[in-house]
């Protein structure tokens, strides 16, 4: 790896199970993730994903491709546009900067209004 190299995108369809369940999973019971009317109450068209499931899936996207020795040093990450049901994020990866074992990933999630999210992973990757 090299700083400039690209990792393959990952596709994950955002559907109302995975928006639901990560809450759930990570203890957030706040009704705009899981209350349609209530979320539309509170001027969202929709239920729309939580920051814990996106860092999450972010994590994932950066250990599957660096394989299940990889351990995730730091996460940073930032939400822009919500993710509602029936859209489709992509996650894209830039390597930053590469430090012995140690990479630093650029990574973008993107859904059809725009960037859900952006940030950057520090994974180690051991030999």
């Amino acid at each position: 790896m090299k700083p400039g190299d690209r990792l393959p995108p990952l596709e994950i369809p955002v559907t109302r199970t995975l928006i639901v369940a990560g809450a759930i999973a990570s203890r957030d019971y706040q009704d705009v993730h899981h209350d349609p009317e209530l979320a539309r109450r509170k001027g969202s068209p929709d239920i729309f994903m939580n920051i814990l499931t996106t860092n999450g899936l972010v994590g994932r996207y950066i250990t599957d491709h660096f394989g299940p020795r990889a351990e995730l040093r730091r996460v940073a990450i930032r939400l822009g546009a919500p993710n509602h049901p029936g859209d489709t994020m992509v996650l894209t990866g830039t390597v930053e900067e590469v430090d012995g074992d140690t990479v630093t990933v650029r990574v973008v999630g993107a859904n059809g209004i725009g960037k859900h999210v952006t940030g950057t992973v520090t994974v180690r990757v051991p030999a």
